[in-house]
């Protein structure tokens, strides 16, 4: 243990965003998996997921740019307190979709991953823009697990449609008892990735907002159905 994590720190890199990454076993063109966590959550936090995964995949988790009081960050603000409800700051939330593929490329540059097989790990508002990026940016991405969240067609690059999604997947859950985001918005994601031809897998689990040991272990043999 103690030489992997010292092998750990010397092979970080600078990004645009705060991260942490545990590289892969293999020498080059691993597997990538990114992941974005969260609102008001942090780059730690999917992290934790990482010594559970295969060593063949490089792992990098970004910490969203805005932060939040007393702790946390965010993909984009929400304003609970807004007179129509929740209300998202769609405009943050494009800005932060092109920056995680702008911090992509950066990855796809300095570390030794393969570049056909970038798979997004999203939860809740990490979901969101992981849908976000994959459904403008179809090219860059293999694979998006969306846990927790669902697609917010307003934050999607225009023209999106015409993308070719072939060699796109998606695998997404939600709790049928989620009070945060309804399991009703989440059960639109399959049929609207479906009527682009997107190939998707959705299930529902008995429990709230967060992944349950079935959860997990369900995207887990998903992914590696995909990719090992």
């Amino acid at each position: 243990m103690p030489l992997f994590t010292a092998s750990f720190f010397m092979m970080k890199q600078q990004l645009s965003l705060s991260h942490e990454y545990r590289p892969s076993s293999l020498p080059k063109n691993a597997p990538l998996i990114l992941m974005l966590h969260g609102y008001g959550s942090d780059r730690h936090d999917l992290f934790s997921f990482a010594s559970e995964l295969p060593t063949e995949y490089a792992i990098v988790s970004l910490e969203a740019p805005y932060t939040l009081k007393p702790f946390g960050h965010a993909w984009y603000a929400i304003h609970f307190d807004a007179p129509q409800g929740k209300w998202s700051d769609n405009d943050q939330a494009m800005q932060s979709r092109e920056l995680v593929v702008r911090v992509l490329d950066e990855i796809l540059e300095r570390y030794p991953v393969d570049p056909k097989q970038v798979t997004l790990l999203g939860f809740s508002q990490g979901t969101i823009v992981s849908f976000a990026v994959a459904l403008s940016y179809p090219e860059k991405i293999a694979n998006v697990i969306g846990l927790s969240g669902y697609i917010n067609e307003e934050i999607l690059k225009v023209g999106y449609e015409k993308n070719n999604f072939s060699n796109l997947h998606v695998y997404t859950s939600h709790g049928s008892v989620d009070q945060v985001i309804p399991v009703q918005w989440a059960r639109e994601t399959q049929p609207f990735l479906q009527h682009l031809s997107i190939d998707c897998t959705y299930s529902e689990f008995p429990m709230g907002h967060g992944v349950s040991p079935q959860n997990f272990y369900e995207f887990k043999n998903w992914l590696l159905k995909r990719t090992l």
